[in-house]
């Protein structure tokens, strides 16, 4: 028998036998006693040793005494059980170990010296800190969790039946009594919306692919969510303390991208205001949001929303990270989170999937309607309400008659995600995309318009445009979500602009309604209104706030087609339906902040 293992060898000098050895150190209770010339002797109470003359030894062991195994079998028991800590626990752990205790010792200091000051660090410490124990005690203890709720969950599944009608009834009690009283203090505003809402829902129900089928949970649960943060973010004064404290505080983060603009294109870039200020804005969020994956944390970010969503909605893990994701990145780049699972998903998952695309915006181009003037917290606010409105809309427009593959335990993991942004580099083409859209769309509705003129001059109405006919469409639309009579003309070219071409060209014309505002002056001029109300803007920037329209229906089918080829005929039939379920997604989004609109709004 030829062992190869490495042995230790030796002089004989070193022991009472004057000849070559090899001493071994592995455990055995085999001996071969064939070799001839095999000879051996005991060194000592405990080990064997093996020796010949040659140094070709064909087979060794060493006996070891009770106590001493046992002792070895504690220290490998010992290893075993903390062969993880012991893993991790090297140079770079001691670098992060080091690293936090001086944070928290500079939070500490700034604490002492100025609390008021330090309140947003703190406020960020404590989150971080909530968050990782949270992570840690999940992650180790959630058997003992999910076998202490079980049986409040086994009597929730048995009286559900019943449950179900009498938690919908008080629900429904509830908001009549809610909208009676603030009716009486407040007008018969948030009256339209709340109309207008289930409006849109019996829409969508007529409408619906599979109507008889509909699952109201993830309908009411979306809906409902969408009130929630309505309630916190716009009704109660410290949520819009926070969001308008959180958009102020981007809106200064996005200033930065001056520094570079300035550089490159001189101290004059603002007389190219969209070229040389906005653009470098979308180049300078790409870098960023491709930082914050390279760490971690939108990955980290994006499964806790996702995680939110599916537990309270009952839509699937695919549904609900997909959405989740739309807060942040582009209708391209969300179905990269579950780029494996593509090929397996349901038609229904597969219209949400496109439908959470097409009813929020991405946060590269965020900062670009930001540096138009349009408020930065209700884009925030526009951004986080969209997505479950998304899953709300899709579920009742598609319902699922499929049953899914893709649960949470054939896996959705964070190691998974695969949406991470390159950078700067990858925003060249996002910003290529945006400037000859622009260009391409606005010379385009230039000549729309002088073809109407010229069209409208035959009849002698030569002030018809394109804008004109989109607003007498969309104008019933944009006065059921609450805006002004007065106003709804205007919204309604908004909601063409962004239909027809895209949300920029809205977003744009947005901003110079508003400055028309700010300015002052005469409402009308030659019968034509300059600016609307406050409540009027704020809503439109809901109703705006979404991808819907049609140059971004090639885009999804292009890309979704590319990720998974063997969709490609349920992407195609389903791309239009989830257009229109996106855009009734930002009309309820708007909806539901006209219905609880109150701070921010004279």
């Amino acid at each position: 028998l030829n062992i190869t293992l490495p042995l230790w060898t030796g002089n004989a000098r070193d022991f009472p036998l004057k000849r070559n050895f090899i001493f071994g150190t592995l455990r055995s209770n085999i001996i071969l006693s064939k070799f001839s010339d095999l000879q051996w002797r005991n060194f000592d109470q405990f080990n064997t040793v093996f020796f010949c003359k040659s140094l070709h030894v064909y087979y060794f062991g060493v006996f070891f005494p009770r106590h001493l195994e046992k002792r070895y079998d504690e220290v490998c028991e010992f290893c075993k059980k903390h062969k993880t800590r012991i893993r991790y626990t090297n140079l770079p752990d001691i670098y992060i170990l080091v690293s936090v205790t001086a944070y928290l010792a500079v939070v500490i200091a700034a604490c002492t010296l100025n609390f008021q000051r330090a309140l947003p660090l703190f406020v960020v410490t404590v989150l971080a800190i909530f968050f990782i124990c949270w992570d840690f005690f999940i992650a180790k203890y959630e058997d003992r969790i999910a076998a202490f709720f079980s049986p409040g969950d086994r009597y929730l599944k048995k009286q559900w039946f019943w449950l179900k009608w009498v938690l919908c009834a008080a629900l429904i009690i509830m908001i009549i009594c809610w909208l009676i009283f603030d009716t009486t203090k407040r007008g018969s505003h948030q009256l339209i919306s709340f109309g207008g809402l289930v409006m849109y829902v019996v829409l969508m129900l007529i409408f619906s692919k599979y109507p008889t089928q509909v699952a109201w949970r993830p309908v009411f649960s979306g809906i409902g969510m969408q009130f929630i943060l309505g309630i916190l973010i716009l009704r109660t004064k410290v949520g819009f303390d926070v969001f308008n404290w959180l958009g102020i505080q981007i809106q200064t983060f996005l200033e930065y991208s001056d520094a570079g603009a300035r550089f490159v294109f001189g101290d004059k870039y603002t007389d190219h205001f969209f070229a040389f200020k906005v653009l470098p804005i979308v180049v300078f969020f790409s870098t960023v949001m491709s930082m914050l994956y390279h760490v971690g944390f939108m990955q980290w970010l994006v499964g806790k929303v996702g995680w939110i969503m599916h537990v309270f909605m009952g839509t699937t893990p695919v549904e609900s990270l997909v959405a989740a994701g739309n807060i942040f990145v582009g209708q391209t780049e969300s179905p990269l989170l579950v780029r494996p699972y593509l090929p397996y998903i349901t038609k229904s998952e597969l219209h949400a999937v496109m439908t959470a695309g097409f009813s929020t915006i991405a946060g590269s181009v965020l900062g670009a309607y930001i540096s138009f003037g349009v408020s930065s917290s209700h884009l925030l606010t526009a951004s986080v309400m969209s997505a479950p409105a998304s899953l709300a809309v899709s579920k009742l427009f598609w319902p699922e008659t499929e049953k899914p593959l893709v649960t949470l335990r054939s896996g959705i993991q964070m190691n998974l995600l695969e949406a991470a942004s390159q950078g700067a580099s990858t925003s060249i083409g996002l910003v290529a995309n945006i400037a000859v859209n622009v260009i391409s769309f606005l010379a385009l509705l230039s000549f729309l318009d002088s073809a109407l003129s010229w069209v409208g001059n035959l009849f002698d109405y030569p002030q018809l445009t394109f804008e004109n006919i989109c607003a007498y469409v969309f104008m019933p639309f944009s006065f059921m979500m609450g805006v002004d009579w007065e106003d709804s003309f205007i919204v309604g070219g908004l909601l063409g602009y962004k239909t027809f071409f895209n949300e920029f060209l809205a977003y744009k014309r947005l901003s110079k309604l508003i400055q028309n505002r700010e300015k002052g002056g005469s409402m009308y001029i030659n019968g034509v209104k300059q600016y609307m109300t406050v409540r009027s803007e704020v809503i439109a920037t809901y109703a705006l706030c979404g991808f819907a329209n049609f140059g971004s229906l090639g885009l999804v089918i292009g890309g979704l087609t590319s990720i998974a080829p063997s969709k490609k005929k349920e992407i195609a039939d389903s791309a239009f339906r989830a257009m229109i379920a996106g855009t009734v997604a930002c009309f309820m989004t708007a909806c539901v902040a006209g219905t609880v609109l109150r701070f921010g709004v004279p």
